[in-house]
């Protein structure tokens, strides 16, 4: 059995790449893994690992000023709102900027790994080798693994999940076709936005369970995520301020034909799209309530009314998946409720990470970006974490405060506002600084 370095680290998406320049700028040492043969993860358009559901067309919703890594501009030509080709670039070019490539080994996956009985992992690669670990930063992500409705009966047409969608042609030519989209979320928008266009789908429908509120991209001539109210604003207040002006910025939802919203903005994760209301208002994109029974080429709706359909996309969310770790205890249950100490720890568990685990509204982008100073410092030494119970308290308070506010979902176990959260963790990493310093302390004492 080879023995392995102190760290490892799963994936080298943007949290692992950025995971992996905060150990590196530290001296500590580790080894990245990535199963493809290229970074980026989610942002690789036609990613051969099989695991990204970028899209042709697709632009972040996220604004480049606050997608920026801290020490790593963007481009100052780019768009407020770049391509996945910008993107992933601009991933490439960090990663060659910092001197990260050789550390990380490529076209290699983790297949399993497992805490040991005197501590640390043992890390089994897709290349058959085994190594030993004393930490493990997971950063795989959470799209990746498709969730897709069970409906009563058969559909004879095409069906599959937004994230094998890569453009109007692939992975079915749908110009001319009935088009069903399920879903209301990012994606969705898009990718009915893109197909209600009149020279692809001959009809295009979005069938969904509730109504949402969609945000638009800008407002005012700037991007709406440069609006965010600052963190020392009361959340109530900040909140009811933001609600009072998306009403008066986008109107009623009814007023496109959109279904009306059984909630208030911003109680759930935003839809964001500078082209739906647009295609709504104009007819292009049609509405439906979620879907009843699949009969053949048609489908009943749980209004009872009936279309002829060619094909459906099901925009239906991701589960959170670890398929290296057996478990249950490493694992979401299955409402994908996964309580994490700063969205990072499991409480109990010694010498695992979880990096990017969020929906962090407005970005994940450099989200594990501020979770690394954390990492960083505990394995330093400079940080200690509180004791277990301490921990789940923590975690159950944190929780109350982010997802209080959010209807129940699985879509909405790991909201996250990141300001609020990245202040939060500034000062956790000041108490846990003050922890360890304390124990040297006693330990010398």
């Amino acid at each position: 059995m080879a023995e392995g370095k102190s760290v490892c680290i799963i994936g080298a998406g943007c949290s692992g790449f950025t995971t992996a320049k905060r150990l590196k700028d530290e001296r500590i040492t580790f080894d990245c893994f990535e199963m493809s043969d290229e970074i980026g993860g989610n942002w690789y358009y036609k990613n051969p690992n099989g695991k990204s559901a970028c899209y042709q067309s697709l632009h972040i919703d996220t604004s480049k000023w606050r997608l920026a890594f801290e020490d790593y501009p963007v481009p100052a030509d780019w768009p407020d709102f770049p391509s996945h080709a910008q993107l992933f670039q601009y991933f490439k070019d960090y990663v060659a900027h910092f001197g990260l490539r050789e550390h990380i080994t490529f076209n290699t996956a983790v297949t399993k790994a497992a805490r040991r009985p005197g501590g640390g992992w043992e890390v089994t690669l897709s290349t058959g080798e085994t190594r030993r670990y004393d930490t493990l930063v997971v950063c795989n992500g959470h799209h990746w693994d498709p969730k897709v409705p069970d409906y009563p009966g058969d559909f004879h047409g095409a069906h599959f999940h937004a994230h094998d969608y890569r453009d109007p042609y692939d992975p079915v030519d749908l110009r001319g076709k009935n088009v069903v989209v399920v879903g209301m979320g990012n994606s969705a928008m898009d990718v009915a936005s893109e197909l209600s266009q009149r020279h692809l789908a001959a009809n295009l429908w979005v069938a969904a369970r509730r109504g949402v509120w969609v945000l638009p991209k800008m407002a005012g001539g700037r991007p709406l995520d440069k609006s965010a109210p600052p963190t020392w604003l009361p959340r109530k207040l900040g909140k009811a301020l933001a609600r009072r002006a998306i009403k008066k910025m986008v109107g009623r939802m009814e007023d496109y034909g959109l279904p009306k919203p059984d909630h208030e903005p911003l109680d759930a994760h935003p839809s964001v799209s500078g082209e739906f209301l647009t295609r709504a208002s104009c007819g292009d994109i049609k509405f439906k309530p979620n879907i009843k029974a699949l009969e053949g080429d048609h489908f009943r709706f749980e209004d009872d009314s009936v279309e002829r359909v060619d094909a459906i996309i099901y925009a239906t969310g991701y589960r959170i998946s670890f398929p290296f770790f057996d478990d249950p205890a490493l694992k979401p249950d299955p409402q994908n409720r996964f309580p994490l100490f700063k969205r990072m720890v499991v409480p109990g568990v010694d010498g695992l990470f979880f990096m990017g685990l969020a929906q962090a509204l407005p970005t994940l982008v450099n989200f594990a970006e501020q979770q690394s100073k954390l990492v960083a410092a505990a394995l330093s030494g400079r940080y200690r974490l509180p004791d277990t119970e301490e921990m789940k308290r923590i975690t159950a308070d944190d929780e109350r405060v982010e997802l209080g506010d959010y209807y129940q979902s699985t879509r909405h176990t790991i909201q996250v506002d990141f300001s609020r959260y990245v202040a939060d963790l500034k000062k956790e990493i000041a108490k846990g600084e003050r922890r360890a310093q304390a124990s040297t302390r006693q330990r010398a004492a």
